[in-house]
């Protein structure tokens, strides 16, 4: 019977099981907690019920479940729209096949642009202002910095404060931090989808869930009405933190210096660098030469 099987199977139909089961699992990844999963389960749902009505040979029913199920298909890339976006802005960067989050180096020490970040932060929540401060990572933010006005300056305590401030014209918008330069201010951020059975969040907090579920950027929202700090990541929104040094501590467990942002965390980057263990070597002695002379 064996012999029997392997005849009609080969290592091309063993490949292409698990392609195509390594394929259905990402994409289970993407869509997981949103409301894409929802919608799925509907056109399922209508397929069934087309497969069911044709087996009982009812045919009106059949019939018009078929023209859902059309009109259904023709729709879903757009109802699939951010989704999609996603999904395609992750292959880009290389984040489909990304094998965990790599552990923040405990020898980075405190950041410098964290630390004024955590400052202003904090200064504006004691003021009664409301901020959106987005740091950019690995995605390109330059759609969203057209948006807004381009400013091209040094970070700063003050800069930051000055820009939030209610007389300020750019106070509306969010500050966009490339490395220690404020790229641009005033900026619009595409809103998050309500979702239910969550409490109800500010216009703020729905920008910075919005643009980290299309992006990896961090976004850091100061309450304007409760001065509470949350900070937003891959669609999600952390508690409100109330001490400076844990906010510190929580961006650079989330952050990545520039040196890290230039370092895959792909599948075919860690397969390469299990196989050849000399690379990993190397690009440690690159991020870190003070120890060659210690």
């Amino acid at each position: 019977m064996l012999n029997t099987l392997l005849s009609y199977v080969g290592i091309n139909d063993v490949v292409d099981v698990l392609a195509t089961s390594v394929l259905i699992y990402y994409v289970l990844l993407l869509i997981r907690g949103t409301r894409a999963v929802q919608i799925l389960t509907g056109v399922l749902v209508l397929i069934a019920l087309l497969g069911a009505a044709n087996l009982l040979h009812l045919y009106a029913m059949g019939a018009i479940l078929q023209l859902l199920v059309v009109g259904a298909a023709v729709s879903l890339p757009i109802v699939f729209q951010p989704e999609l976006r996603r999904a395609l802005e992750q292959i880009g960067r290389g984040g489909v096949f990304r094998m965990g989050e790599e552990p923040i180096d405990p020898r980075r020490g405190e950041d410098p642009t964290i630390a004024m970040i955590a400052d202003a932060a904090f200064l504006l929540a004691g003021s009664g202002l409301g901020a959106l401060i987005v740091i950019e990572q690995q995605s390109g933010l330059k759609d969203f910095t057209e948006s807004g006005t381009f400013l091209d300056a040094r970070l700063s305590v003050e800069l930051l404060l000055a820009i939030f401030n209610t007389r300020s014209p750019l106070h509306d918008g969010a500050v966009i931090v490339r490395g220690p330069i404020v790229e641009a201010a005033g900026c619009f951020l595409p809103l998050a989808e309500p979702r239910s059975g969550e409490r109800r969040i500010g216009t703020r907090h729905r920008a910075a869930l919005g643009l980290s579920e299309q992006t990896d950027a961090v976004v850091i929202v100061v309450s304007e009405e409760s001065g509470g700090i949350t900070v937003a990541r891959a669609g999600k929104l952390t508690r409100p933190i109330e001490e400076q040094q844990r906010l510190i501590r929580v961006l650079l467990a989330v952050t990545r210096g520039p040196r890290e942002r230039r370092t895959p965390n792909d599948f075919v980057t860690q397969l390469r660098t299990r196989l050849f263990p000399q690379i990993r070597r190397e690009r440690s002695r690159a991020d870190h030469p003070q120890e060659l002379h210690s």
